[in-house]
């Protein structure tokens, strides 16, 4: 936010305007770092779900007469 407010500073704009163009980019970056988290936190989940499947997965009958290789 400080960076954009000097920025608009330096380019001539007025107060309000270099403090709402600080606001815009304050929400932007927010909006994109919570997007990544999320994106992050999201395969982290898919990723236990599909270990806890395979872990949990019944295992094949060894009995011979469910065998289809006769």
């Amino acid at each position: 936010m400080v960076l954009t407010g000097i920025l608009g500073t330096v380019m001539g704009l007025n107060n309000t305007a270099a403090f709402m163009a600080s606001c815009v980019a304050f929400v932007a970056v927010a909006l994109w770092t919570d997007s990544r988290i999320t994106r992050r936190r999201r395969e982290t989940a898919r990723e236990t779900a599909r270990e806890t499947a395979r872990d949990t997965a019944p295992e094949p009958m060894q009995d011979p007469a469910f065998r289809d290789d006769r």
